[in-house]
Order: structure tokens, then sequence, then C-alpha cells
């Protein structure tokens, strides 16, 4: 059957939602406010016909709608390879996927998830990847406690239980990985979601000219300090209504004009954070479709070429 042909569950636009429910939704996913304060809030916008639980479950995350390219799908082949990281947590886990039958030396593209874990829907991102040419590798950055358990709601109680300064050293030993294995042509580039997006540009700082294109995604920018060291030809998506993330981005802009880096930023309007992630009613469809053709056009040109 034609992935186009699977039947997927009715999907609720950010329409559907008043903003006010949705900024409600962000300070929760970023651990501002708890789940006893999220469903104390959403209470506000709860109706006759619709209570506060069922506005929860409604935004609950749902991994059906996020698989476009299926894990058993004959154009990709998959594995799961453990990364050394000696000065990170040990080892990550990380997820592998390239092109079935190409085994000759592809570009290479970490994907760094949000602050969730390794949940189905960066997995997917992956595969979107690989059947687009790439190499793609995205590590758990919850190895450390067991990696991502199938549960939204529980990785984020894992993530706080990983030390941060070691869960990027896991990243950074990742991305160096991928670029040395033998069958990577030597170009990395970076694409990551929010939490992710921040470590794309963590990434970037660090791994300076050995980094040869970044896409963050609504990612938390860094210092004019840290900026000045990019290298990497860097491509930002930012969502209008983003305002917390979004609001960086006129300060990492002339910071990468002033390093002389070759730069993009994008702001979608009307969207909210976390509008590529196809699983939750964040989603924003036009918003999402031209940001990833952002993503493959600036790697076809950096990592191709």
């Amino acid at each position: 059957m034609d992935n186009s042909e699977r039947a997927k569950p009715e999907r609720k636009k950010a329409s559907d939602f008043p903003q006010g429910l949705l900024d409600l939704l962000d300070s929760y996913v970023h651990g501002v406010i708890g789940r006893r304060q999220f469903i104390a809030g959403a209470q506000k916008f709860a109706t006759g016909a619709v209570s506060a639980a069922a506005l929860v479950e409604m935004l609950r995350p749902n991994y059906a709608w996020a698989i476009q390219v299926p894990e058993d799908d004959p154009r990709i082949k998959a594995q799961v390879v453990a990364v050394p990281s000696p000065n990170g947590n040990g080892h990550i886990d990380c997820y592998l996927v390239r092109p079935a039958g190409n085994s000759g030396k592809l570009p290479g593209v970490i994907v760094v998830h949000e602050n969730r874990g390794l949940n189905p829907y960066i997995k997917d991102v992956a595969r979107r990847l690989a059947i687009a040419g790439y190499m793609a590798m995205a590590p758990d950055g919850l190895t450390s406690v067991g990696g991502y358990s199938g549960d939204d709601e529980n990785g984020a109680k894992l993530f706080q239980q990983v030390d941060g300064a070691k869960m990027r050293e896991d990243f950074y030993a990742a991305a160096l990985y991928l670029k040395a294995r033998p069958d990577c042509s030597g170009k990395l580039g970076a694409v990551g979601f929010c939490f992710g997006g921040g470590v794309v540009n963590y990434l970037a700082v660090r791994l300076g000219p050995e980094l040869a294109a970044a896409v963050p995604f609504y990612g938390v920018q860094p210092s004019a300090e840290d900026a000045a060291k990019i290298r990497a030809p860097t491509n930002a998506q930012y969502a209008e209504l983003d305002t917390r993330i979004t609001g960086g981005w006129p300060a990492f802009d002339a910071s990468l004009t002033k390093a002389g880096v070759t730069h993009e930023g994008h702001i979608y309007p009307g969207a909210n954070h976390g509008f590529h992630n196809d699983t939750t009613p964040r989603y924003d469809e036009a918003a999402a479709k031209e940001a990833w053709q952002r993503t493959l056009d600036w790697f076809n040109k950096y990592l191709k070429a």
C-alpha cells in the first residue's frame, strides 16, 4: 500500500484551540509549569461539551500522524549503533538510516530530538532524510537513563535526570562519529527541533568549520561570543507566535552577519512553536512543508556539492 493511502486518525489543528491554551501547553512542554498547573490552567478553556481532561488528551502527540516513511520501507536500511562518549555518559545509542542499495559514501546528517527523547517523529525525520539521499543519524539523549520509553511525559521526567553538559558531549561525540564513518563523505549537516534546534546551534559553535550545514528549528540561540565561532552555513526556522525563541533571532542574525557566516532566517506567519512536529495540533502543514523543503535545499547545496 502506498504511504499516501494509509489511513490516519483525524487531526486537530492549532486553530481548533484557543491560543492561550497552546501557550499554556508550550509552558508545560518546556518545564515552566508542571502537569498539575497545566491541567488547572486548561480548566479555564473547558466548556460544557469539552472538559479540561479532554482538552489535554486532544493535545497529546499521536505518533501515527508522523509516519511518512514506515520503518519497513524497502527504500531504507536502518540500524542502532552505540557510539562511545568518554566525556559524556559513556555511550549514546543512535538510530542510523541510509538509502537501501547504496554502498557508496554519503553525506551525513545528525538529527536532534526535542526534550522528550528519540520519539517516533524524530526517527521518521531521519528516514525522510535517508530517502532524500543522506545517511541520517538520530542520537537518543536519554540513553544513560534507559532511552526513550515510548511515553513523552515520562521522557520529560527522564530528561531532568540527565546532566545537560554530559548530554551535549554525547551529541558532540555522535557528530564526530558520523563524520568519521568510512561510508560518510565527510560532509556533515545537523538539523534539530526545539531542544534539538539549540543543540544544532551548539554543534555549530563547537565544530566550527567541521560542520558543513546547520538547520535549527526554533532553537535557543548561542551568545554573540559563541556565535562568532560558527562557520557552518545556517538556515534557521522560526514560528511567529513563538516569541520566547523567535525574539532571539535578530541578535543571532546580527552575530552571524558580523562573523561573515552565510545564513538565512525564516519566520512562519501564524505558526506556533513545534510547527514541524506532525504529531500534535501545533503542526502547521504549510509552514512545515515549506521549512522542510528549505532544509532539503540547504543540505543539497552544502552537503552534496
